[in-house]
């Protein structure tokens, strides 16, 4: 089951929010979705959700359009708060579930099985409104995953979770991957995105500015990063020819380069001025190339 966004545009009056969009994400694919805020990202879930209709070009999944007939195999958690306050957290996730065609009776199994596997067991009965920001994004992250979509899209997943949590749902959003979901899902952690996708696209202004795999992104980036740790005052080795840019680190400096050959340059010089305890040449990262393509950080 394939998802194809097909030079999809969608204005409102004369703004253009998404401007001649295409994807194509393969079924088992998980395809991280990057922009700064204002970049098109909400507006191109929703196409694909089928909430909204693009004014040109079309959404297709399976070679079929996406309506109310496919919502059951399809799982949305909004980068919004979107569950009912004072609902009981198991009533609320039943109901939810019930709503995309699952019976009652599995629905409340499934519901006990992802409430363990978050380790909330004990707020079944409580209202969304009694829990803190996090435990809430774990209720509204079951809600997306308990009725077993096929496509998944996850607007922040992560927000508002500490580093044990956060693990605890890559580990979740994985398996479910494993089991055959397409997962489309956007992140201000672009660390994230290169730990769980298998692709991804940077959007700037509803247009896809650079997609395609994570590996064939950075390679084609075509600049990779020096890092040196030792002691010594490392500015002067920012003015060797092809050193791009350079940092000062707690430990060291990191440099950007075109040519590897300028590796070896860095590394020559920075023998003469003492003991070297660090020396690697690293791909870059994708915030580097974000901040390169979009002309700012991820905000």
């Amino acid at each position: 089951m394939t998802l194809i966004v097909d030079h999809a545009t969608k204005k409102f009056g004369d703004f253009t929010a998404v401007d001649d969009l295409s994807l194509k994400i393969e079924e088992g694919q998980m395809h991280g979705f990057l922009g700064a805020n204002g970049a098109g990202k909400t507006t191109t879930f929703r196409m694909i959700l089928g909430l909204l209709d693009p004014t040109q070009g079309n959404v297709t999944w399976n070679g079929k359009p996406i309506n109310y007939e496919t919502s059951p195999y399809i799982g949305y958690l909004p980068e919004e708060r979107g569950l009912y306050p004072k609902m009981k957290v198991e009533d609320q996730l039943i109901y939810l579930a019930q709503l995309r065609k699952m019976s009652k009776e599995e629905a409340r199994k499934e519901t006990a099985v992802w409430l363990e596997r978050f380790e909330v067991p004990h707020y079944a009965d409580k209202k969304v409104e009694e829990l803190s920001k996090g435990n809430q994004q774990k209720i509204q992250l079951i809600a997306s995953l308990v009725h077993k979509p096929s496509l998944i899209i996850l607007d922040e997943p992560f927000s508002g979770l500490d580093p044990v949590n956060v693990g605890m749902l890559k580990s979740a959003i994985l398996d479910v991957q494993k089991q055959g979901a397409t997962i489309m899902f956007s992140s201000h952690r672009m660390d994230h995105v290169e730990e769980l996708c298998d692709d991804m696209s940077i959007l700037d202004h509803g247009k896809i500015v650079v997609g395609g795999s994570i590996r064939e992104v950075k390679r084609n980036f075509g600049k990779q990063n020096v890092r040196l740790k030792m002691d010594q005052d490392l500015a002067g080795l920012s003015r060797l020819p092809g050193v791009e840019k350079y940092k000062e680190t707690i430990d060291g400096a990191l440099f950007q380069i075109t040519e590897e050959s300028t590796a070896q340059h860095i590394l020559t010089e920075a023998m003469k001025l003492g003991q070297l305890r660090h020396f690697s040449i690293e791909e870059p990262s994708l915030e580097e190339i974000f901040i390169a393509k979009v002309g700012k950080a991820y905000a």
